[in-house]
């Protein structure tokens, strides 16, 4: 998916159903985190990548209010959305392959859930380092395999049931293909990056019900798209609902979910790595 097909998928009212639907389930619990180890970093300038609606900001903005955040997206309706959100950072939109920033203006460059979306990794992770001032660090999380994030298994299976011979592949291919480690470390080393610290981290997902869920992944994420290609979105959400429910249990659910979290800094010879489970 290239960055213009990125933007354009996520446009219309998807941010408001991603936004309503799936960050308070799937990115609150780790935006908590990753504030929370932004913030033991004690840095004076942030750059956030791809911030999405302000799930991360906002807790960053609350965790260090003295911390100069700068907040940036590809998608022009998820920053107007984020402005409104977390208004106390300043909210831009920009490519992260070719950030807008001069070289060394920022301590600590975040990004939630979003390096999957980067078509030229490499390349954004070099951007990333070359805003970052010298001792700046590179803190992200990526999606582990979807076999540990049992609210986007069930989604999948149920379009697998709706589409036997077609499914939508967004999920194991875009939010979940980024998922092995060593992929990642090696992407930031070729961007002059060394892992300083790499984490498997799970969490436990809350939410309302299978149907909240199974409507945010088909009207919040760019699943819409490919079900809406295929057409009867109406029995697609039915049977997507029935299989979250049968797998999940039915009234309010919850369900392990499983990130890698990287701290990288610009390379050294005597970096040392700390990888934690």
């Amino acid at each position: 998916m290239t960055g213009s097909d990125a933007d354009r998928r996520w446009s219309e009212s998807m941010p408001a159903a991603y936004e309503q639907y799936l960050v308070p389930v799937l990115f609150q619990p780790f935006a908590t985190d990753l504030a929370a180890r932004a913030a033991a970093l004690h840095p004076r300038r942030i750059l956030e990548l791809a911030a999405g609606t302000g799930a991360l900001t906002s807790h960053l903005l609350a965790t260090a209010p003295s911390v100069e955040v700068t907040a940036t997206d590809l998608n022009g309706a998820m920053i107007a959305l984020g402005s409104v959100r977390a208004p106390g950072a300043v909210w831009q939109q920009a490519d992260a392959q070719r950030l807008p920033f001069p070289d060394g203006c920022f301590d600590l460059v975040v990004c939630q859930f979003g390096v999957m979306f980067f078509p030229d990794r490499v390349g954004a992770f070099t951007e990333a380092r070359r805003v970052l001032a010298p001792g700046g660090r590179f803190l992200f999380n990526t999606w582990g395999p979807l076999s540990t994030h049992a609210f986007g298994s069930a989604v999948q299976a149920g379009l697998e049931r709706a589409f036997p011979a077609d499914p939508p592949r967004f999920l194991p291919t875009v939010p979940h293909g980024y998922c092995d480690p060593a992929v990642v470390a090696a992407d930031l080393a070729a961007a002059g990056f060394a892992v300083e610290e790499e984490q498997e981290l799970t969490l436990e997902g809350r939410a309302a019900s299978a149907v909240d869920l199974a409507t945010g992944f088909l009207t919040g994420t760019p699943v819409r798209a490919a079900v809406e290609e295929r057409g009867d979105e109406p029995a697609v959400l039915a049977t997507v609902v029935a299989e979250m429910t049968a797998r999940l249990g039915a009234g309010p659910v919850a369900a392990p979910m499983t990130a890698y979290v990287f701290r990288a800094v610009a390379s050294t010879l005597d970096t040392p790595v700390s990888r934690r489970t």
